[in-house]
């Protein structure tokens, strides 16, 4: 995370928006050596998580095929022992 002097910051602050915007980075911006402000990008809170990573997540395999595993959900025995339940 980058830092920057108040004293910069005022003298580039339109500048420095415009590229926090662009690539998401933040900088912190201090006084007299402390840090009293970080400006980062503005992000709005997704009203619902369904669809949250529509077109970001891809899968190469196909996840509704058969896995070709023979079991029992009623007794939990599975021919290659995927069941690992105390109870069973």
């Amino acid at each position: 995370m980058r830092t920057i002097k108040a004293s910069q910051f005022k003298a580039k602050c339109l500048r420095l928006m415009d590229e926090i915007s662009r690539t998401g980075e933040e900088i912190v911006i201090t006084k007299n050596g402390k840090p009293v402000s970080i400006l980062k990008p503005y992000s709005t809170v997704p009203k619902t998580l369904f669809g949250l990573h529509k077109g970001k997540v891809k899968s190469k395999d196909d996840l509704v095929e058969s896995l070709d595993i023979s079991w029992d959900a009623e007794s939990c025995n599975s021919t290659k022992n995927f069941c690992d339940l105390s109870h069973c």
